[in-house]
Order: structure tokens, then C-alpha cells, then sequence
């Protein structure tokens, strides 16, 4: 059977099924006609494959208590060798529902309340969320933006807030959302040095590695033998498939010590099992969903070179950020000379449009809007002609 969800043009409804995306607009504040290009989700139907599994899981009728056996990690071990030459062993992995709920669950079992946990902002807002909701504090070494039109990290500034803040745990956003970089093998092994010199566990959300379009995704443990003992690699199949509403995720932790210590937490908070239908869909995706996904990835790469030339065309005032890597562009507004107010309204009310404002990115995110690029052109080139014509 060939791969049938190859038409990465068509338009699927999806208003009045429940999308957060779509369906939500009001509870948001946000206009009921307002365009949504935020949340990190595709609009595009996941691999036929994917769809046959999870239709064949549904005629059987029986859903009880399901756990994944050899099939299923050999699947994920596969993609992992396949698509970024690391070897994971099986007792490594531990599937909870989501990457941020995995972030949650190594903040309680790495930390105490009180003790600061680092991260690089601007960066994906649900870092400072769990960190703060715990009762942990924030700790921001900022990334900067340099003359080559890319972010990069201060790696005397990270030491600084390491040994100043007694810092334990730090958060890694690889590929980074929402900036965009793939981090190079020189910066990682910067940062992972810093991290085996001082002893800090480092949780690298590798969640978007699958979309790399300018130089190659480093898997953060997979770099030196002695980043193992401080790493918890979390990858899941939700940005690559477009399954994020199947809720599941794969962590690796490589340290039995540090494993126990994240099972034990994930016990105390009553998880065990993860639902049927994500982990068929997985083992579906990682096995058969190949040519699908090689063609996903092209249609996006072209989405974004095409919103790259239209900035550059017609939006004065507007830059995009070098982009490397993840679907989510990093749109500069601050040369138009409207302050962070007056974007909003003009994105919002006059272009009725839903982006994600860079201020919830937190330091250094003020002036800049992300937008979501994985869905049909036409709806992308709507959404860059509404942003022309309020400009």
C-alpha cells in the first residue's frame, strides 16, 4: 500500500473539532475571524500509515491496559540510529505523556523547592512554567543575538549563574524553539563541558531534532561518554507526525540513578501507563511513516524559504531570523518602530491575525511574534499578506 496523505496543499477543516488552534479564539481573547498561525502543531493530515494502524486498533474494540514490548522500542531505537546515529538501550527509555510533563517530573526529582533551575531565554514559555509552578526559581542565561543574524549562547555568563546560583538542573532547548538554532557540536560540547565540571543535570527538550534544515542535529548525550551520566534526552514522535494530541513521549536516562529518581516521581504523581492509540501511533510512525515524513520536510523548508523572501520583499522593518531549525519562524518587528502594544493590536484586531508575541519567550523576546509555518502555502501567504497590508 502506498503512502496516501501526501498533499501537503489541501485545506483540512478543523474548526469544530475540539482544536485548541481553531476552536478556542474567544476563550483567548482573540477575534472568532482571527487566522491562528501560534500553537506548535501542523495543519496537515499525519502519514496513512499512522491512520491504518490506529483504524485497525479501533475495529478491535477492546482499549484496556496497554504497554509497549520490543517491537515498539525497536522502533524508536531505529529512527534514533537512523536519523541521528545514537544508540539507545532499552532500559534507557521511559514514555511519559509529554515532554512537559517530563520537565515537571525532573524539576521535582532534581531539585528542592527553592533551588534555581537555569535556562536560556528566550525559550519555549513552559521551561519558567514548571520551574516556577514547583516552587523553583527561574535563573536566565540569556542567548544574544549577533551580527550573523543568529542566536548564540554566553557561555561565561552560563558559568557565572552556574556556580553563583548553585545551579543543579538546567533546561536545553535543542533545536531551540523559538530561535531557531541548531546548536553546533563546538556550542554543546561548551555548555556540557561547563555542566561535567560542575555537576549539573542537564534535561535537553530534543522534541524538534526531526526539522533541521541548515547543519545537523547533536544529541546531546550522544556527544561524549561522560554527558551520559548527566542527561535526560526528551524526544517524542507529536512535532513530527503531527500526533500531539495522542499525549506521549519518549525519554531517555541513560544514569540508572537519575532514572529512578524520575520513576519514582512519575509514581508519586499516579502514572504508569500511557494511552493505547499513542503508543501504536508511534510505533506506526517511527516504522512506516518515512516517505511521509521526507516529504513533510521539504514542503516545510520550502514554506519557510518562500516566508524568508516575502520578508524580505515586502515587509519593511521586518527581519527573520537566520533559521536552522523547528517549523516555528522568528519574526523581528522592533525596526517598524511600533512598541509592544501597538504590534500586539496591529496583529491582532487589525490583521486579525493569532501568532505567538515574543514577550511570553520571556528576556529579550519583546518585539519579535512566532509563526507557525507548517501548513498549507496559501493560508501561510494569507496570513504574510494580512501582516503587509497593516503595515
Amino acid at each position: 500500500m502506498a503512502e496516501r496523505n501526501l498533499n501537503f496543499d489541501k485545506a483540512v477543516e478543523r474548526r469544530g473539532t475540539g482544536c485548541i488552534k481553531y476552536d478556542f479564539a474567544a476563550q483567548w481573547n482573540m477575534p472568532e475571524d482571527v487566522l491562528p498561525l501560534w500553537v506548535a502543531d501542523m495543519d496537515f493530515e499525519t502519514s496513512s500509515y499512522v491512520v491504518d494502524e490506529l483504524t485497525d486498533r479501533l475495529r478491535h474494540g477492546i482499549f484496556g491496559y496497554t504497554d509497549s514490548g520490543e517491537r515498539y522500542f525497536n522502533a524508536v531505537k531505529g529512527w534514533m540510529e537512523r536519523h541521528h546515529d545514537w544508540k539507545v538501550e532499552e532500559d534507557w527509555l521511559v514514555k511519559t505523556p509529554g515532554v512537559v510533563f517530563a520537565l515537571a517530573m525532573a524539576v521535582k526529582a532534581y531539585t528542592e523547592p527553592g533551588d534555581g533551575v537555569l535556562i536560556q531565554q528566550p525559550v519555549y514559555y513552559p521551561f519558567a512554567e514548571v520551574i516556577r509552578d514547583n516552587g523553583r526559581r527561574v535563573v536566565n542565561n540569556s542567548l544574544y543575538l549577533g551580527s550573523d543574524d543568529r542566536y548564540h549562547m554566553n557561555l561565561e555568563d552560563l558559568e557565572r549563574k552556574i556556580v553563583e546560583e548553585k545551579i543543579g538542573l538546567l533546561f536545553l532547548c535543542s533545536p531551540h524553539n523559538p530561535v531557531g538554532r541548531v546548536w553546533s557540536r563546538e556550542e554543546l560540547c561548551g555548555l556540557g563541558d561547563l555542566c561535567v565540571r560542575h555537576h549539573v543535570i542537564v534535561v535537553s527538550d530534543e522534541i524538534h531534532a526531526d526539522f533541521v534544515f541548515q547543519g545537523k542535529h547533536q544529541v546531546f548525550a550522544g556527544l561524549k561518554k561522560e554527558y551520559e551520566p548527566i542527561s535526560i534526552i526528551c524526544t517524542a514522535p507529536s512535532k513530527t507526525f503531527n500526533l500531539a494530541g495522542l499525549v506521549m513521549s519518549n525519554i531517555f536516562i541513560p544514569d540508572a540513578e537519575l532514572r529512578r529518581k524520575f520513576r519514582r516521581q512519575m509514581d508519586a504523581a499516579g502514572v504508569s501507563q500511557l494511552g493505547i492509540m499513542g503508543l501504536t501511533a508511534c510505533e506506526a510512525a517511527y516504522t512506516k511513516g518515512e516517505e511521509w515524513y521526507q516529504a513533510m520536510h521539504g514542503y516545510v523548508k520550502a514554506n519557510i524559504a518562500y516566508t524568508r523572501q516575502y520578508v524580505e520583499e515586502n515587509l519593511p522593518g521586518v527581519r527573520m531570523v537566520e533559521h536552522e531549525g523547528t517549523y516555528l519562524v522568528w519574526l523581528d518587528f522592533r525596526g517598524t518602530g511600533l512598541d509592544e502594544k501597538a504590534l500586539e493590536h496591529k496583529i491582532i484586531q487589525e490583521a486579525k491575525l493569532w501568532l505567538d508575541d515574543g514577550a511570553m519567550f520571556g528576556e529579550g523576546g519583546s518585539g519579535f511574534q512566532r509563526v507557525n509555518a507548517a501548513c498549507p502555502r496559501k493560508i501561510l501567504v494569507e496570513a504574510l499578506d494580512r501582516i503587509k497590508a497593516v503595515l
